[in-house]
């Protein structure tokens, strides 16, 4: 009975730790998502002007608690000789940011309620927030950052080059060919970026907004812009605020703009969650399969709580045949072992979420001792995205596993149950 105690208990908690572990890393993901983009994000696909007019008639609606605006552009990021990084350049408006997104919280140093100057003619007073993965390297095996020495790169000056593409005024030699303008800004950096998200961390470098459109677009007459982030009021409906997002984007892109109806129409409205969708549900079939896989193995658990009971069946023929000469019915001898069968699978699932609960919570010590003991590091952040394992039990998704172990175990002690109860005392006990 021991045997396959254990059996059901080490399944149930194999199968809780795959959906606890895929899950929680499908959940991260889009939590970040969410921390990095705001709660919905506007993006036409080509920057616009005005972008402030439009955020005050979001921030009209009762179902959006605050808007900001980003800039973005690529560069390369010289942080010393021989030191040159490509990154992905974010203008932010560094005062409103945090109320959208978790980009304060993400800060190594803490400063909260950072202020975003006007352009001055000396640009060595641009404020850099510089995400950690960018300025170093996590430890190869800890796989860890070193917060103390990215903590001393606050204050040092860096040189960023970027730039953007414009069509030539008329008349020049390269007349309705795009033109590039390089442009180099030197920064400050005014704190270091540690969102725990690998793939940001690694590639961002976030400048106050206006600063990057005076370098980029100088002869911009109006701010400029090129995604919108919403953060929806918490008791709002998703689909019916991204169709009032929808209307005023449509009136201010036709009416301020002047835009065509191809470029309106064309112009994404989602939630950060729906922009990851396409990767999130190939990682969600990914988890079915393993799971089906791992459903099969376990299959081997109903064949050998049917071999126990079956052997049971068979040395107890004797005891059986007692209780039915006493009177006990055929249904009362089989509910008997199909009610211990389910016993043993409440026993091994109950065991199982404990063991499945443990492992989950403690899964970043399981594998730190794993590359303390074996030099294996199984997870890598350079990989997986992420610098910790998600460590949440999915009970959800853990109580479907629980119930099909329980009824599995009933199952396994259905056809012995079958065979005690076609035990005829009379053939038994013949000879007794």
């Amino acid at each position: 009975m021991l045997l396959s105690i254990a059996a059901v208990a080490i399944s149930c908690a194999l199968l809780i730790v795959v959906v606890s572990l895929f899950n929680g890393f499908i959940g991260a993901f889009e939590q970040s998502a969410v921390d990095t983009l705001g709660d919905v994000v506007l993006s036409p696909g080509i920057k616009f002007a005005g972008y402030q007019e439009l955020i005050g008639h979001l921030e009209g609606l009762e179902s959006v608690e605050a808007v900001t605006a980003t800039l973005s552009a690529q560069g390369l990021l010289h942080l010393g000789a021989g030191n040159v990084r490509a990154v992905e350049v974010w203008g932010i408006e560094a005062e409103k940011i945090g109320t959208v997104t978790a980009f304060e919280r993400s800060l190594l140093n803490g400063n909260k309620g950072t202020r975003q100057q006007e352009p001055q003619g000396n640009d060595k007073d641009i404020p850099a927030y510089v995400g950690i993965g960018v300025l170093a390297e996590p430890d190869e095996q800890t796989d860890e950052y070193d917060f103390n020495t990215a903590a001393e790169e606050i204050g040092r000056e860096i040189v960023l080059t970027t730039g953007a593409i414009s069509m030539p005024e008329k008349g020049t030699a390269l007349r309705g060919e795009p033109e590039f303008r390089r442009k180099t800004m030197r920064l400050v950096i005014a704190d270091v970026v540690f969102t725990g998200a690998y793939y940001l961390d690694k590639r961002i470098v976030y400048v106050p907004i206006a600063h990057l459109q005076q370098e980029m677009y100088p002869n911009a007459e109006q701010e400029t812009a090129d995604q919108i982030h919403i953060k929806l009021s918490g008791d709002c409906d998703e689909e019916a605020a991204i169709a009032q997002i929808r209307g005023v984007w449509k009136v201010f892109a036709s009416q301020r703009l002047d835009w065509e109806e191809y470029l309106i129409t064309g112009t994404k409205i989602e939630t950060a969650r729906q922009m990851q969708g396409r990767f999130l549900a190939e990682v969600r079939k990914q988890l079915g399969i393993l799971l089906l896989i791992f459903g099969v193995v376990s299959l081997s658990v109903v064949l050998l709580i049917f071999c126990i009971f079956y052997m049971i069946v068979e040395t107890r023929r004797r005891d059986i045949a007692i209780l039915k000469s006493c009177g006990a019915g055929s249904g009362a001898v089989a509910l008997v072992f199909v009610g211990f069968g389910g016993c043993i699978g409440i026993l091994g699932t109950a065991v199982g979420g404990v063991l499945g609960y443990f492992i989950t919570k403690n899964i970043n010590s399981v594998e730190e001792w794993i590359r303390v003991l074996f030099g294996l590091k199984l997870w890598k952040a350079s990989v997986y995205m992420f610098s910790k394992i998600p460590n949440t039990v999915d009970w959800d998704g853990a109580m479907p596993i629980i119930l099909l172990a329980i009824i599995a175990a009933a199952i396994g002690a259905l056809i012995p149950a079958i065979a005690a109860a076609r035990t005829r005392p009379v053939d038994v006990l013949r000879y007794e």
